[in-house]
């Protein structure tokens, strides 16, 4: 009987990942190589469904759980739960009905058919194989780049086994040969690159340019593009369609988003479709080492020492912006002013004094200029959801 995957947000407090959680379902998020969903599909190779929430993120893969699901097997994750060998080893182990609990808690993931379904969005569930072990799990937004070196290490193992990477050019300088894997159509000459500490992983068409220094564990997304000199620490994902330069340490780029010049951008998460203009730098650590405390729907919560910043979806920076320790930007701002940013710029915020707002009208035809710029356009989806971000946060 063929099966699937629906994940739900349901029981995942998605408010605590803002802003990234404002724009997409929480296993779109991307942590390590791969996105949440794109982990759980390759580990068990099957297609995934995003459960009905009822709200503004349902789209065309969402699924209603009723008596009209299908004759699938399906298997419901918490769509902020990091798959690894051992968990996958346990959900092979269940039965229509059963489900995985922790330490007796409630469930995070479980398996039923339409037969299990007793009420729409209910499932009667029999039994629960308890686990001990927590899961990892992505809370809040500091837990992206906190996790970033353990994903990084299970991707590169989960796309690379059984595989040959591709040649790399004798005019690089390499150490750990046997920790890098080059996709086909990646482009990489006159670097250095260090996979001593941690894998390193190109994918397929991208280019690192002459000079930059690379020093694992690092993932340069498909089509991604290193400026020359690109100096990267890990653990440090740069998504697909990338494009950047200067010094980046331990953060996630999530994809098609710009740093082309440079800055330093150190312990932070950048969503899609940003563009750091050049010089901008933020800050990693208090001047008196004290924890870093971060802006959250629930108040501000201790990040630990080093946190830099987070930065939603179609937002930009000006030149030489120096972004606070621990700040938090929402969606589509246009980031600029005099100083330090303050520690939290509200979605659409037309430079950070919060006087002026981005009005919704231009700001969707500035994001659909940005995306011709790598031969996309925005979509009916896509608008949908920003004009809800504007009227509602």
């Amino acid at each position: 009987m063929p099966a699937r995957i629906i994940f739900t947000e349901e029981f995942c407090q998605p408010e605590n990942l803002y802003p990234f959680s404002l724009t997409r379902q929480i296993q779109d998020i991307r942590v390590g190589i791969l996105t949440i969903r794109e982990k759980w599909e390759t580990v068990l190779g099957i297609p995934s469904f995003d459960k009905w929430e009822d709200d503004y993120k349902d789209h065309e893969r969402s699924i209603r759980i009723d008596k009209h699901i299908g004759d699938d097997v399906f298997f419901m994750i918490h769509g902020n739960i990091l798959p690894s060998p051992k968990l996958v080893k346990n959900i092979q182990r269940l039965q229509n009905g059963e489900f995985i609990s922790v330490n007796g808690n409630a469930g995070i993931i479980f398996r039923f058919t339409k037969k299990e379904i007793n009420e729409p969005h209910k499932i009667k569930v029999s039994k629960a194989l308890t686990i001990r072990s927590e899961p990892k799990t992505i809370v809040f937004p500091w837990d992206i780049f906190y996790l970033n070196d353990y994903a990084l290490r299970q991707d590169y193992k989960l796309l690379t086994r059984k595989r040959k990477s591709q040649t790399i050019s004798k005019t690089n300088r390499i150490t750990g040969k046997s920790n890098i894997f080059l996709e086909k159509g990646a482009v990489v000459e006159n670097c250095c690159i260090n996979a001593t500490a941690g894998p390193v992983y190109i994918g397929k068409g991208a280019h690192i340019m002459d000079g930059s220094l690379i020093c694992g564990p690092v993932s340069i997304g498909d089509g991604a593009v290193l400026k020359m000199g690109t100096k990267i620490y890990g653990a440090t994902t740069i998504g697909p369609g990338c494009t950047v330069g200067g010094e980046i340490k331990n953060s996630v780029f999530f994809g098609y988003s710009n740093k082309a010049h440079d800055g330093y951008i150190g312990d932070s998460v950048i969503g899609e479709w940003c563009n750091l203009g050049a010089g901008t730098t933020n800050s990693n650590m208090k001047n008196n080492a004290s924890p870093v405390r971060v802006w959250t729907s629930k108040g501000e919560q201790e990040a630990g020492q080093k946190c830099g910043m987070f930065m939603g979806d179609y937002s930009r920076t000006s030149i030489n912006t120096s972004i606070n320790t621990g700040t938090v930007i929402g969606v589509c701002c246009n980031v600029f002013g005099n100083g330090l940013t303050p520690k939290y710029v509200p979605s659409f915020s037309w430079g950070y004094d919060g006087v002026q707002r981005y009005d919704i009208e231009k700001a969707i035809a500035d994001i659909n200029n940005w995306k011709k710029l790598k031969n996309k356009s925005i979509t009916k989806n896509e608008k949908k959801i920003l004009k809800h971000i504007f009227e509602n946060f």
